[in-house]
């Protein structure tokens, strides 16, 4: 049986890769929803080329009966829609592997790698089918008659997507019903899923991080949205973009980002609640804007969606490296809060909670993403979002009342124009409690010492880090962000019990209970997705204890679980360094 070595594996894992435009996102919707109705679990991660044409662009989808959050470098069935197949996917390919390909289409790619290959004539059916577009929903009827699928929900899925077009829903369903049929006799009436009980519980909604971070800034009442178009940020400005009004936000995409952060100083000055999304080169031009947000004192979050740099880098590929931009950004010093979710559910939350930290400290909240997280999804139960309140409405100002009033935590009263009677100022220059300029050496010092004693209230409120393994760990690993379910799984694959895992969703301020945790590790390993362990810099700098090793990545590329834990075996078993 082609499929037998997947009866070992608790999931199963399906690569589909082809040149871009050919309809390869339209395929991962079409199977996830239908992989999730049938009851199953589904993980999904996207990767593509910088290139609208020319590039070519894959995307995973891992099945199973029990949910999983993380990325696999184990191909179980990889479709090829389209020659000059990646190094990076090829490398992922092994004598287990079954390749579904069009023989003369490929010219004999991928037949030398050990796998088991099954030609699959697409170009033929494709162009019986109304043409070289088709492909895509062939490949889909393929991929679920190998699976053990039915198409009744690849039907409506077409209905849906193309309603008003009853020529292209048609040929749709009819290429996916001539790939089902010749998936099905590829499977040899056992499909690759079969032996695996499907769930029937409630985990029915699919959210991407793109979403999810989405959804938690509506949930907060964000009601300004405003970004300079910039991957892999401009999932967030979109989702706005078409849900604006069901959200009571304006959205406004401008003519760069300099534009955008200093909008949404403007806007929140005025009383609205805004968020500017941008990726890092985006950031790096707000510096001055978040300056300005810090001695405003003017509450604003950013999304800052992660990919490498300097400079431009790789514009559509992931990284952990703007740690020390969003901690450090901005001249002068001013207090901010620092966030990074590593599940979909705690970047609903952790949106929700940088406006409620924004609002009530004002200042700037960073929410730090990245490629990977963005475009990955799985789906979860609606239930398990969580909803931390809408944030209190601003201060009906009285006749005497002073913007930047001096007071013990260093919050002052916040107010807006018109909404009271009291005059409420603002000044990009150091200025006296009611908002006036002056340069007076002593009121400089009351004012910062004012605005820093709001770390004080952050700190006391920080998220803590996940603690998770035994209490009396001798080695500990620590990580941040979008890594976290991959270094959680990749820890229940080595199975040791004198490892534990801190993980970290706040990044700044830290909580002050992290001390004491680091201070009981013997051996401590950082696993990063940046080439100098900002995390680890950042804990010894405030703690003065950092990590021994460090795991790191700065490919462009994700960890997967099996390289996590690979790694960690090495490091954690004494044998040397893993940078």
């Amino acid at each position: 049986m082609r499929f037998s070595a997947l009866k070992k594996s608790k999931d199963v894992c399906c690569v589909l890769c082809g040149a871009a435009g050919l309809g390869i996102q339209t395929v991962e919707d079409m199977l996830a929803r239908i992989i999730v109705d049938e009851g199953f679990f589904v993980f999904g991660s996207r990767e593509y080329m910088s290139r609208v044409r020319g590039g070519n662009n894959s995307t995973e989808i891992r099945i199973s009966d029990v949910p999983v959050h993380a990325l696999l470098d184990r191909i179980d069935i990889l479709v090829v829609l389209s020659p000059n197949v990646r190094q990076n996917i090829r490398e992922r390919i092994t004598g287990d592997t079954v390749i579904l390909g069009d023989r003369e289409l490929l010219n004999g790619e991928l037949e030398d790698l050990g796998a088991s290959f099954v030609d699959i004539p697409l170009s033929k059916l494709a162009k019986e089918a109304g043409g070289k577009i088709y492909s895509n929903s062939i490949a889909a009827g393929v991929l679920l008659g190998v699976l053990g699928l039915g198409t009744e929900g690849a039907d409506t899925f077409y209905r849906r997507r193309f309603a008003g077009k009853d020529d292209v829903i048609e040929k749709n369903i009819a290429a996916c019903a001539v790939g089902h049929e010749l998936g099905l006799s590829i499977s040899e009436g056992e499909g690759a899923l079969s032996g695996r009980r499907p769930n029937t519980g409630t985990e029915k909604m699919i959210l991407n991080g793109s979403d999810a971070v989405s959804l938690g800034a509506m949930a907060a009442g964000c009601t300004f949205v405003t970004a300079y178009p910039m991957s892999p940020a401009t999932g967030v400005l979109s989702f706005f973009a078409k849900n604006a009004e069901k959200a009571g936000a304006v959205v406004e995409q401008v003519e760069d980002e300099i534009s955008a952060i200093n909008m949404a100083v403007g806007a929140s000055y005025a009383g609205a609640r805004p968020m500017v999304t941008t990726s890092g080169g985006g950031f790096a031009l707000m510096g001055e804007g978040l300056s300005l947000a810090g001695v405003m004192e003017t509450p604003v979050v950013v999304h800052l969606a992660q990919r490498p740099g300097p400079a431009t880098g790789m514009a559509t590929r992931t990284e952990q490296a703007d740690l020390d931009l969003a901690l450090f950004s901005g001249h002068g010093e001013f207090p901010r809060a620092i966030f990074a979710p590593g599940t979909m559910e705690s970047a609903f939350a952790i949106a929700q909670r940088a406006f409620l930290t924004a609002l009530k400290y004002q200042t700037p909240a960073i929410v730090l993403t990245d490629q990977y997280f963005m475009n990955a999804f799985y789906n979860l139960d609606p239930e398990s979002l969580e909803y931390l309140g809408e944030p209190p409405l601003p201060t009906e100002t009285p006749e005497d009342y002073r913007r930047y009033e001096d007071s013990p935590d260093g919050c002052s009263p916040f107010g807006v124009p018109g909404w009271g009677k009291g005059i409420v100022g603002a000044d990009s220059h150091e200025h006296d409690e009611i908002g006036h300029v002056y340069e007076d050496f002593k009121l400089r010092k009351r004012m910062q010492d004012k605005r820093l004693r709001k770390l004080d209230g952050m700190a006391a409120e920080a998220l803590p880090p996940f603690f998770s393994g035994p209490e009396g760990f001798e080695k500990l690993v620590i990580c941040w962000g979008s890594t976290i379910p991959i270094v959680r799984e990749a820890l229940s694959l080595l199975e040791r019990s004198d490892t534990a895992l801190l993980a970290f969703e706040q990044l700044w301020p830290l909580h002050g209970g992290t001390g004491e945790v680091l201070a009981k590790a013997p051996f401590i390993v950082s696993v990063e997705g940046n080439s100098t362990g900002q995390l680890s810099r950042l804990l010894q700098s405030v703690f003065g204890r950092g990590s021994d090793e460090a795991i790191l990545k700065y490919s462009g590329l994700q960890f997967s679980v099996e390289e996590v834990a690979e790694r960690l075996g090495t490091v954690l078993s004494g044998k040397g360094g893993n940078r």
